[in-house]
């Protein structure tokens, strides 16, 4: 029985389980035989088949094009065909960070308004008002809206205060700005310590310099008045009478030095007059005595309480040249006629000018010209020795003090005849002690060799003609 042929449409989904192998040999060379292919029992035609193919490829390259490249607004036609819609092309990764919405609906435009999003605090020129306090609000409170806020400080104890006002006080030994310190004083609580004030920083400069000694006596005196007052002076130098026989192990001259301290305090008028006399018959420490003794003598030889000004000396960069020079000479005098030369480097080290030591090079090389014996010129030479050992005067000091002389040797030649060879034979002695280089030594100027006037005359000179 002839089996009559008909066409059968078969469904998308049973197209997309069909083969997607290669057309077969005969269809390629275009066979005019008809093949038939058997699905679910029905026969149909190749071309049939094949035309399902191609429908399948065509459906499956449109929704890979579509999700690869949804951003760029492109679409394809039923026939294959690329589309243009005319949207701006996006990166997968701008999609992800488009605010817009992506239901579809709406118009496009940012959520919020701009004002969404994590870290945003409104819309761009967006003003907040002032909130209203509510009300209706259980914790609301009728006197809240006129509170005035203000930041608390706690008061520092004994461990924080020292901790704390140590740094500032070297720091002011550096700088001497003593509104500086008040200042940041008064942004700390200091609540029951303010006595504590005067005592650490006089127990800082017992162990400084006679410079600090006298900066110290000026930071109490600035800070009685605006930060501690007259009774916490008096309960600070009461403490730091109490405390000199621990004060002693570090500074053995701890009770002459606190008893400067009163004195200068009694002259600057932050200390009671009758401070000292509340002590008489009443003290049993023996440093303690010693101190308000020495503020008496010191009190003593001043008229009608006058200001002891001069009772920590002047410090280095607070002197004149002209008070240097003195100091110096009177130095280089007294070690002449007592030859001591411990007692000479500390009162040079007592001055505090370690850049004006080219000063005393200078003064002592012109002292041993002018001498006219070998005492003064071996004294001096051995007190550069010890200068030099000790690093008392640096090299740069030491060389200043020698170029200073090669410059004026001509002028003190006026007044000294023999004075370049004087200086020759006294460079050639220091060359030789270590105490200055070679280069230094070449530098040394010296006269050409004179003639003698005759053969035979005793070793006379012949005289200069200017």
């Amino acid at each position: 029985m002839e089996v009559e042929k008909e066409h059968i449409y078969i469904t998308p989904t049973e197209l997309e389980n069909l083969s997607d192998a290669p057309f077969s040999g005969d269809e390629e060379n275009g066979g005019s035989e008809e093949r038939k292919t058997e699905i679910n029992g029905n026969w149909i035609p190749a071309t049939s088949i094949t035309e399902a193919k191609i429908n399948a490829k065509a459906k499956r390259r449109l929704r890979k094009n579509s999700s690869r490249d949804s951003g760029r607004g492109d679409s394809v036609s039923d026939n294959g065909e690329t589309l243009k819609i005319g949207v701006v092309p996006t990166s997968p990764k701008g999609r992800l960070l488009d605010r817009r919405s992506r239901s579809g609906k709406g118009r496009g435009l940012p959520k919020k308004g701009g004002a969404g999003g994590k870290g945003v605090w409104g819309t761009p020129g967006q003003v907040y008002d002032v909130e209203e306090v509510d009300i209706k609000d259980p914790n609301y409170d009728d006197d809240q809206e006129n509170c005035v806020y203000e930041t608390v400080v706690l008061p520092l104890d004994e461990r924080a205060f020292e901790k704390t006002l140590t740094p500032i006080i070297q720091e002011y030994f550096e700088h001497g700005d003593t509104n500086e310190v008040s200042e940041m004083l008064k942004d700390l609580n200091l609540g029951e310590m303010k006595y504590s004030v005067p005592v650490l920083a006089v127990s800082l400069a017992l162990e400084g310099k006679a410079s600090h000694r006298e900066m110290t006596s000026k930071l109490i005196s600035d800070l009685c008045g605006t930060v501690v007052s007259k009774t916490d002076v008096e309960k600070s130098f009461d403490r730091l009478l109490k405390e000199l026989p621990e004060l002693v192990l570090d500074s053995p001259r701890a009770p002459q030095l606190v008893g400067q301290f009163i004195a200068r305090a009694v002259g600057d008028g932050i200390l009671s007059s009758t401070y000292i006399d509340g002590y008489k018959g009443t003290v049993d420490c023996v440093q303690a005595r010693a101190a308000l003794d020495r503020a008496t003598v010191l009190l003593s030889m001043t008229k009608g309480g006058k200001r002891i000004d001069n009772v920590w000396g002047s410090g280095g960069g607070q002197q004149s040249v002209k008070h240097l020079v003195k100091e110096i000479d009177m130095l280089l005098k007294e070690y002449l006629l007592s030859g001591d030369v411990l007692e000479a480097e500390r009162c040079l080290q007592e001055l505090e000018v370690p850049h004006f030591h080219h000063e005393l090079v200078y003064e002592a090389i012109v002292m041993v010209l002018e001498s006219t014996g070998e005492k003064t010129f071996k004294m001096i030479l051995d007190l550069f020795k010890s200068f030099w050992r000790s690093s008392v005067i640096t090299m740069d000091q030491m060389k200043r003090g020698y170029e200073r002389v090669y410059c004026e040797i001509p002028d003190i030649n006026l007044d000294v005849p023999h004075s370049y060879s004087v200086l020759e034979r006294f460079v050639e002695e220091c060359f030789q002690a270590g105490i200055i280089s070679k280069p230094l030594r070449d530098l040394c100027p010296s006269r050409g060799r004179k003639r003698f006037v005759s053969e035979g005359d005793g070793g006379r000179l012949k005289l200069e003609s200017y």
